[in-house]
């Protein structure tokens, strides 16, 4: 297969994940990078052997050589960057979430369908050998008819640059747009719409909160602004439900880990263990994961394909494989998270109509 010619653009802290992925797929062939920060942009560049960088994004989206852009920025950045790469030919790799905002995230996939542009958001847990196998006994029939799930996601005190790590950036609602639902809910919630089937949103209500303690002259000088904490209880069509916590900062020693039930059995994804009822007797089993996935690696071709996003994406750019819809349930996502957000606000359950027209755009102008 041809190798794929990729631009990145930012080169910060998520940026250099990426590009330690892309240099161990073969196929993938990182040719170009852009940002503002000069100095960093040529460290990057040195250290991953990127032949051509660029002060300006459009710079390199108008080089004709490169096929696909990876969007490395804040998410209030993530809209007008994508569109733009979109419009400009490119197909895009976005870090999650997908956008600030629903309305952004919509004109998002509205742009890569017209465009004729294949549009992927970084959603890693799909790609777990938990979820794959939870995948397998749901769509063997093992759970039966899916009705409820619950999605979690825990950190005890871990919110970024108020406790010790990152920038302030990822906290303030100017830059991010949210908090914990945003940064981490987005790959729990994305797994539990995926494991379900993607069933169509109807209601959803929610609350948020920041009650933890902080350092007082780190939360002074980063502008916090965004949740710590979200809850949230959302309703599908044909009766199917989902409950959701998402805590970067609570005086808990963890939670349970996401899960999906049927009307035959139900999965645990973290650790992962089947539970049905077999001869009238209630049966909790464990799998063993790792054989079965060098077992799939041997015996399935493209099974490789699903080691990681980047893997993946490299792998539909290439034709290899149809590009998994995490632009579909990124923003099905993202209606979930601002839904939370606006019920938190209005005191009441919100619809997914209502959350598209109360949606405000976040994008910043590039």
């Amino acid at each position: 297969m041809d190798p794929v010619r990729i631009g990145v653009i930012g080169v910060g802290q998520i940026a250099k994940h990426h590009l330690e992925a892309y240099s161990h797929i073969e196929g993938a062939q990182v040719v170009a990078a852009a940002d503002i920060n000069g100095e960093e942009l040529a460290r990057v560049a040195e250290r991953f052997g990127i032949e051509r960088t660029y002060n300006s994004f459009r710079d390199l989206l108008a080089q004709e050589d490169i096929q696909a852009v990876d969007v490395c920025l804040h998410n209030n950045l993530h809209a007008p960057v994508t569109i733009a790469a979109l419009e400009a030919g490119k197909h895009v790799y976005c870090e999650k979430p997908m956008a600030g905002a629903y309305v952004d995230a919509v004109r998002m996939l509205e742009t890569a369908r017209k465009c004729d542009r294949k549009l992927s958001i970084q959603l890693n847990t799909l790609f777990s050998k938990e979820t794959k196998a939870a995948k397998r006994l749901i769509d063997e029939g093992k759970l039966g008819r899916l009705y409820h799930a619950r999605s979690t996601g825990f950190r005890r005190r871990g919110r970024p640059f108020v406790d010790g790590y990152g920038t302030a950036s990822f906290v303030k609602k100017e830059v991010a747009a949210g908090g914990a639902l945003y940064d981490m809910g987005v790959y729990h919630i994305a797994r539990m719409l995926y494991l379900l089937g993607m069933p169509a949103v109807e209601r959803i209500s929610g609350k948020v909160y920041q009650e933890t303690g902080m350092d007082q002259g780190r939360r002074e000088s980063s502008g916090y602004n965004v949740e710590e904490l979200g809850v949230g209880f959302v309703k599908f069509a044909g009766g199917v439900t989902l409950d959701l916590i998402e805590s970067w900062a609570i005086h808990l020693g963890g939670f349970e880990g996401s899960s999906v039930v049927g009307s035959l059995g139900g999965v645990r994804l973290e650790p992962f263990s089947f539970h049905s009822t077999v001869c009238d007797m209630e049966m909790n089993a464990s799998f063993e994961l790792d054989s079965a996935d060098w077992r799939w690696h041997q015996l399935y071709p493209e099974v490789g394909a699903y080691d990681s996003p980047q893997h993946h994406w490299v792998a539909a750019l290439q034709g290899r494989v149809p590009l998994l819809p995490t632009a579909d349930l990124a923003l099905a996502t993202m209606l979930i998270s601002e839904g939370i957000y606006q019920s938190d606000r209005l005191g009441r359950e919100v619809t997914a109509d209502e959350v598209l027209t109360l949606s405000v755009s976040t994008a910043l102008t590039v």
